[in-house]
């Protein structure tokens, strides 16, 4: 009996173990495995303008500078800037393609700014705030609609995410990793919690929020 009690308490323990460590696979705290394009034969785009002619296309670029910007671990805290661009260390989720673009030569502060002003009829706003309007989700999706190229929002079309790409889901935005999961669906680079340990995650299967997917032109 005490035999019986002891294997019945093992198997309990050894399902809750691996209980656990699924839950936290599914909230990639535990890393997931990372695939490029090469493990899935997809070819790897490269823009033919470099904005700010630093050498670097600007789907290269753009990439490059995420990578750049989540390495200084920037802290999630929601707050208006007279700068515009935050610059104490903090940040949210539209800071990491703020600055990822602002490095490849596209300041959004200025582009929105000028595209709100040209195109009020587009925009939900009732007073313009240069240093904020390109700090809210919802203004930059209809910015990149309306500039960027657009692209499937379907992620099962694999060939057609690219790193550098930009996701917008209904309350978050992010940048599309180089990298891929074991179904050739790619990571995205974003800040979305306070309690986010790591910039580069697999959530793209998790979302049924995608509103859009775009590439600068």
């Amino acid at each position: 009996m005490k035999r019986k009690l002891t294997i019945i308490f093992s198997v309990i323990v050894l399902f809750i173990i691996v209980f656990i460590i699924y839950f936290l696979y599914c909230l990639n705290i535990i890393p997931h495995k990372k695939y490029t394009n090469d493990d899935f034969n997809i070819s790897t785009y490269t823009s033919l303008v470099d904005k700010d002619n630093d050498g670097i296309d600007d789907q290269s670029d753009i990439l490059i500078n995420t990578r750049k910007y989540i390495s200084t671990k920037p802290k999630y805290k929601s707050k208006y800037y007279g700068s515009g661009y935050p610059d104490d260390g903090y940040g949210v989720c539209t800071d990491v393609v703020a600055f990822s673009l602002k490095d490849a030569g596209y300041d959004l502060m200025n582009l929105v700014y000028n595209h709100i002003k040209e195109n009020r009829e587009l925009y939900n706003i009732d007073t313009i705030d240069k240093n904020i309007d390109f700090r809210r989700v919802i203004n930059l999706d209809v910015y990149f609609k309306d500039t960027a190229i657009n692209l499937t929002t379907d992620i099962n079309k694999i060939e057609e995410w690219q790193g550098g790409d930009i996701v917008v889901f209904k309350k978050h935005i992010g940048i599309v990793s180089d990298k891929r999961n074991k179904n050739g669906i790619p990571f995205v680079i974003h800040h979305a919690n306070p309690y986010q340990i790591h910039y580069e995650e697999d959530i793209l299967e998790n979302r049924t929020d995608i509103i859009g997917h775009y590439r600068i032109s």
